[in-house]
């Protein structure tokens, strides 16, 4: 059984809200769903598989806790460790700059040692442009619960399975 853990940075409650229906889909267990304010080396250190979640602010920017815990992950061993990426954003008011605060933490991690998983098309989704784009995917789940909140739990189970599949 793999060690899952989700960190997510929240600051209205969206991206903490997001992260409890991904835990679900995929049978993580409460005490494994943290703010990333929790987020400790030695934690990170004990788990397979970091799911990492941020709400995207500004022109893009991380979520304010997440500069603390990209540091902590910068320090942290997580060779041969599995990373999926998800971010919240504003399709419509922020099109320019869509759920960009994955890229961070994902550039973050780039020497880290660890792979990453859960690219999802960016087919359906309402958007100008994005760092968090490679190609006709985004680098992990990008979620609009501003104006496309309906699509997020079909997103998020979809998701969820490809996640499974590839943590397999």
């Amino acid at each position: 059984m793999r060690k899952i853990a989700i960190y997510y940075g929240s600051t209205t409650g969206t991206c903490e809200a997001l992260a409890s229906m991904i835990a679900k889909a995929l049978g993580v267990e409460d005490e494994n769903v943290h703010s990333v304010t929790d987020m400790t080396k030695e934690a990170v250190e004990s788990q397979d598989v970091l799911i990492l979640g941020s709400s995207t602010w500004g022109c893009g920017d991380l979520q304010d806790d997440w500069y603390d815990g990209v540091e902590i992950l910068k320090q942290a061993d997580l060779q041969g460790k599995k990373v999926a990426l998800f971010a919240c954003g504003d399709g419509e008011s922020y099109g320019d700059t869509f759920c960009e605060a994955m890229t961070h933490i994902k550039e973050a991690l780039s020497a880290s040692g660890c792979s990453f998983i859960g690219r999802v098309p960016t087919a359906g989704y309402t958007f100008t442009a994005s760092t968090a784009v490679d190609g006709d995917e985004f680098i992990g789940l990008a979620l609009d619960d501003v104006n496309e909140s309906d699509k997020s739990e079909e997103r998020i189970t979809a998701w969820a399975q490809q996640l499974q599949e590839e943590m397999a």
